[in-house]
Order: C-alpha cells, then structure tokens, then sequence
C-alpha cells in the first residue's frame, strides 16, 4: 500500500487519562502510608489529602497534555501553524502567501482607429468602485481592430477577488482614449488567502518527489500545487512515453481559467521543473455531467422537527456536490450521497439519479440538473 498521510497510524506519547491518573496516585499514597506506619489508610471522598491529590492530578495531566502536543508538532502529520512552518523549512518548501485572482479584460474602441491604442500596464478596471484590478502588462488595440484582451489582477490579495461572474468587471477606473467599454470575459479565480495548514502538509509530504529531475509523478504535483495555494488537487498522468498530461482543480472544484492554466504550464515549463525530454499538456479536467433526481422522507417521531432537518438535508446535498467535484478521477457515487442524507436526519432516500459512474483518471463529475422533492412522514 502506497504511504500517505491519512493512512500513517494515529500515534499518543502519554497514554494515561485523568482518571486512571488519579487512580494511581490514590494507591500510590496509600501503599507509601502503610510502608511508613503499618498502617491502612483508605482516602475516601471528600478527604482533604484526597482533594489536594486531586489538585495535583490535574497538574501532571496538564504537563502530560503538554509533552503529548509538543512531541507530536514535530510530526507531520499533527503539526500546525509555526510548527509546520519548521517542519517545511528543513526540505525548503515554505507556506505559500496569498494571492490575488485573475481574469482577462476585454478593452472595446468606441470606433476603428487610424492608430494603434495603447493599454498601459497597471490600467484600474473595477466591478463596483471597491475591489480593484490592474492590467498585468501593456498592451494595445491594433489599427482596423476593435478591441483587444488582457490579463488582470486584483489588487487586493486573497478570495475577496473571486467569482465575478463574465461581465460583472465593467468599470474603467482610468479613462482611456476612444475606449468605450470593458468587460471581464471569463470568471475571476485564483485568489487566496495564505496556505492552510491542510495545503502545506501536503505539499512537505510531497515535497521529496521533486528532489528527482527524472520528472516522476509526485514532483509534477508537487510543483502544480507550489504554483498557488488555490489549486487543491491535481492528476498526473502520461498517455504516451514522454508525454505528461496534468490536469487540477482549484477549491470547491471549481475549474481553473484560462489564464491560470497558461501560468500554471509557464510555471511548470523552466528548466528547474521540467525534464528537456517531456512534453508537458497543462488543462483543466474533463466534465462528466450528472443529474440529481432525489425524494426523501422523513420519520413521523421527527414531524417537530422537520424544518432543521431539512436545512440539514439541503446542506448535505450541497457538501455532496462539494465532495463529488473535489477530487479528479472521483467515481459518481450516490451511495455517499445517501449516506450523507441520513446522517442529516432522513428515514429514507430515493435516489432517481446519479446513478454509479466510474470515472477516468482524467475527468471530473459536475452536477447539472437538480431535483430535490419532500415525500413527507413516514411510520419507523
């Protein structure tokens, strides 16, 4: 079986509870007061010798508690936070800082032009005069053209720079000579806040696949995944010899952009990254389109409560989905589906569609029509 962190075994230094702990100490005293007297002494409830034992008890599980946590930041698989950090500092791989989304900018001409007009970079465009992005670089609108494309970034780091839809970009912050209008023409995406924790174990448990320069598998991910913190898993597979085929996903499962497929491939396309033999392909994953067709019931010992349960069973269908798009290659399964509906409060789930699906290693499930009906109270 393949090592990965969620399958190395859970590890306590101190085994001991406080109750077993005070148990010890209870008989302890009372084996030493019978070596020192000859006589028996039983520390019933309520003893202050008991009581002060007690007190001590809770002492020593603390410092027990203490030993347990520091041993164990030193372990990959339960550090956090600073602890982590130091743990990616002696393999080089550091918690990737937050970064900014992109989308691409469409700059439209009033009218045709004689001349050639210029974008500067750093051109402000905005989607509602708060959150702002700037052209990455210059660009310009060619003589006899009428509008040109261009790569933006938000100013502003982290997530608030996502999910403008197409369009919703539309504020020229700077007025540019003859440009009308302008409009974002893909999705914004990309943008996070720094690495979590999750993200970074993973890309220090990774991180020796790239210590090769024979291209193994584990480097092309570890260095997709170093690229940003928004890519959350990634498939790399070769369909013929020299060839690498690597699709990813960014967070929730969504589909990354255009423009983060082309930085991604420049990124893993230097000469520190990529073997001179492979011809790497950069994409996003293939969509395996599902339906959800569900009915459900209810328990009639439940009927008082049925509205928290079915906010429960909606929320449960959205982390299905959630679930069901977050890892490529992930078979459409409605047997989790099911199980996460029950768990919600359900009695019993009528699933239409999805049916099971196996899935290839380069596709990606994404739900599409959604039917969800109540079948009301049943008797147990």
């Amino acid at each position: 079986m393949a090592i990965s962190l969620n399958n190395l075994p859970d590890i306590d230094f101190v085994h001991k509870d406080i109750e077993t702990l005070l148990a010890d100490m209870i008989r302890d005293y009372e084996l030493a007061y019978f070596e020192q007297t000859g006589k028996e002494k039983v520390l019933k409830q309520g003893d202050p010798i008991r009581i002060w034992i007690y007190s001590q008890a809770l002492r020593i599980y603390a410092a027990y508690q203490l030993i347990d946590h520091t041993a164990k930041m030193n372990l990959l698989k339960y550090s956090t936070g600073n602890f982590l950090d130091n743990i990616g500092a002696r393999i080089g791989v550091a918690r990737l800082e937050s970064s900014s989304a992109t989308t691409i900018i469409r700059f439209h001409l009033s009218s045709l032009q004689q001349n050639s007009i210029p974008i500067p970079k750093g051109t402000r465009v905005s989607p509602d005069s708060e959150v702002f992005f700037a052209t990455s670089h210059s660009a310009e609108i060619p003589s006899g053209q009428s509008s040109v494309d261009v790569e933006a970034i938000c100013l502003q780091p982290g997530e608030i720079g996502n999910d403008y839809m197409p369009g919703q970009i539309n504020i020229l912050v700077e007025p540019i000579a003859y440009i009308d209008r302008i409009e974002n023409i893909e999705e914004s995406k990309g943008g996070t806040d720094i690495e979590d924790d999750e993200s970074l174990r993973e890309r220090i448990f990774l991180a020796p696949e790239s210590f090769s320069v024979a291209g193994p598998e584990g480097a092309y991910e570890f260095f997709t995944k170093m690229y940003s913190a928004s890519i959350k898993d990634v498939k790399v597979t070769s369909p013929n010899d020299g060839e690498i085929d690597i699709r990813f996903i960014l967070q929730n499962g969504e589909l990354p952009t255009d423009s983060i497929i082309s930085g991604v491939n420049n990124f893993l396309s230097s000469k520190k990254r990529r073997p001179l033999t492979d011809k790497v392909t950069v994409q996003g994953p293939t969509q395996v389109k599902y339906n959800l067709d569900i009915k459900y019931f209810i328990r009639e010992a439940d009927e008082n409560y049925i509205s928290s349960i079915q906010h429960e069973i909606s929320k449960a269908i959205a982390d299905y989905k959630i679930w069901q798009k977050s890892k490529i290659g992930r078979d459409i399964n409605p047997s989790e589906l099911t199980l996460r509906m029950l768990q919600a409060g359900a009695k019993r789930v009528e699933i239409s569609e999805p049916v099971f699906t196996k899935l290839k290693d380069t596709e990606i499930a994404v739900d599409e029509n959604i039917t969800i009906n109540y079948g009301g109270i049943e008797n147990e």
